[in-house]
């Protein structure tokens, strides 16, 4: 199959997953596309629970806060639950499958305008990845042993607010820059 079809699959099974909403089918499809994956679905299936779990986490307290707040009966919360845990999970797989299998700039080749703006994201992601990774060096290099949980929050912190930083000084040129050419019209 070529990459485009597996991206036209990818894309049918998201919108599939998204229009399901009997937790079971979603837990059919879950245990389907773990078959299907092949030998890396554990590994697949771990990195997926590792990404949506902090959502996760925060969603299902949020509504079982809201239902208990409401004094609703809970057995009813089981259902709304399972179907947004599984569809979260579903869609998080399909996408670590995805991206896995299939190089996304060949299934791309169809829209080289899209070709283009993945090429963008793409070296973007790179490049705050690289200043991540440059920031964790030099907190090694500051501290000593592994630091504590205070100093590794605020270097956390830092780093976030450094990157929020640069994004909104990028954004601020690049309005000017539209502006200057006629671009924006405020």
């Amino acid at each position: 199959m070529t990459p485009t079809r597996w991206l036209l699959a990818y894309l049918g099974a998201v919108v599939g997953a998204s229009l399901l909403h009997d937790w079971r089918a979603l837990a059919a499809c879950l245990l389907l596309a773990l078959a299907l994956a092949g030998p890396p679905r554990w590994r697949l299936l771990r990195r997926s629970l590792l990404a949506v779990l902090a959502f996760n986490l925060a969603v299902s307290a949020g509504l079982l806060a809201q239902w208990l707040w409401q004094d609703r009966p809970l057995a009813a919360l089981a259902e709304p639950l399972a179907r947004m845990n599984l569809r979260v999970l579903l869609l998080v797989l399909l996408g670590f499958w995805f991206v896995a299998r299939v190089p996304l700039l060949q299934a791309l080749a169809f829209a080289p305008t899209l070709q283009f703006l993945a090429t963008l994201a793409a070296g973007q992601a790179q490049v705050l990845a690289r200043l991540v990774r440059e920031h964790g060096l030099a907190f090694r290099s500051r501290t000593a042993g592994a630091g504590g949980l205070r100093a590794r929050s605020r270097h956390g912190a830092g780093v976030a607010g450094h990157l929020l930083d640069k994004a909104v000084a990028n954004a601020q040129v690049s309005a000017m820059a539209m502006r200057a050419r006629g671009g924006l019209d405020d």
